[in-house]
């Protein structure tokens, strides 16, 4: 309990230098704990030069600057993968013309979707002269056509490929160095790059063998293509979960700024905004744990939050002269 006591009163001498000791202070077990019944005027900012800047929701919201909300979060150990996407094989079907002939009427565009028994085109068969219908076996959506009106359609030439493109297939390229960290069941996050939310999906296959062209190894997940974000033949990025950590409190590693060798975070009240220094602990490529500083709830700057760090710089010049 002494300790405990000690540990308190030690934190809260050292965060006085900074005007802030009447904000939180560290309980036995080390959680960040706010003290409740003490301001926190603008005296402790203007002694320090960190005058909080007053900015509006219009002000905030012209500056780009986005807030969000310190809360849990989980922290996760990833690889980084390249790959490209193609039509699942397992639901994509070739239309080869039964017999040979020409083809007198063409239905159906690359692009164009089609329903189970659709007809494609229509074909003159060169042994009875007769014109027969060649339809989609499946429904799906029309990604090559090897026929034009006119032309001579053979039975050993497909003429369409129809494939089904609500699921396809990420590809991606493991070298042989991270082999051991890929297996059937793994989570991968799938960047189309188009400005949407990673698609996550499921390893599904991994190849047996490898490529000696590349030195890589092909592993395969099966991706759902709602709303037709995926378009077979572009490369996408990936990131494989390796693990995952939560913590208790987690904020954007964009919010991260530093102030007089101090790392800050801005925090808002009404419509100011206060530096409030963290503690770091472990970290991903886009949150970082916060042992220190922010409670649960806390709203804080999470993107152009250096645009607060330069206006408090602005104010601190002014204010010196």
């Amino acid at each position: 309990m002494m300790r405990a006591v000690r540990n308190i009163v030690i934190f809260l001498a050292v965060a006085g230098l900074f005007g802030r000791a009447a904000y939180y202070y560290r309980d036995a077990v080390g959680k960040t704990v706010p003290v409740h019944g003490h301001g926190h005027g603008d005296s402790h900012d203007h002694a320090h030069g960190n005058e909080a800047p007053v900015m509006n929701d219009a002000k905030v919201a012209a500056a780009g600057i986005e807030l969000e909300k310190a809360a849990p979060g989980v922290l996760r150990e990833t690889l980084a993968l390249n790959g490209m996407l193609q039509p699942n094989q397992e639901a994509l079907v070739q239309v080869t013309p039964r017999f040979p002939g020409i083809m007198r009427e063409v239905r159906k565009r690359v692009g164009d979707t089609a329903t189970a028994n659709e007809v494609l085109a229509r074909i003159e068969s060169d042994q009875s002269l007769t014109i027969y219908d060649l339809r989609a076996p499946i429904a799906g959506t029309v990604i090559e056509r090897q026929a034009a009106l006119g032309e001579y359609a053979s039975e050993q030439k497909a003429a369409f490929t129809v494939a089904d493109l609500s699921t396809v297939w990420a590809d991606f390229a493991i070298y042989r160095r991270d082999l051991a960290k890929v297996r059937v069941g793994a989570t991968v996050l799938i960047d189309p790059e188009d400005g949407g939310a990673p698609v996550s999906a499921k390893i599904s296959y991994i190849s047996p063998v490898g490529s000696t062209d590349t030195q890589t190894a092909m592993a395969r997940a099966a991706v759902s293509n709602e709303g037709g974000r995926l378009r077979p033949g572009l490369f996408v990025s990936g990131k494989l979960l390796l693990t995952e950590k939560p913590v208790e409190i987690a904020v954007k590693t964009s919010a991260l700024q530093t102030m007089e060798n101090r790392t800050v975070v801005f925090v808002r009240s009404g419509e100011k905004f206060e530096a409030r220094d963290v503690e770091l602990g472990a970290r991903d490529g886009e949150m970082v744990e916060i042992t220190f500083g922010l409670i649960d709830g806390d709203i804080y700057a999470a993107k152009n939050s250096f645009v607060i760090k330069a206006e408090i710089g602005k104010a601190s010049a002014a204010h010196e002269h």
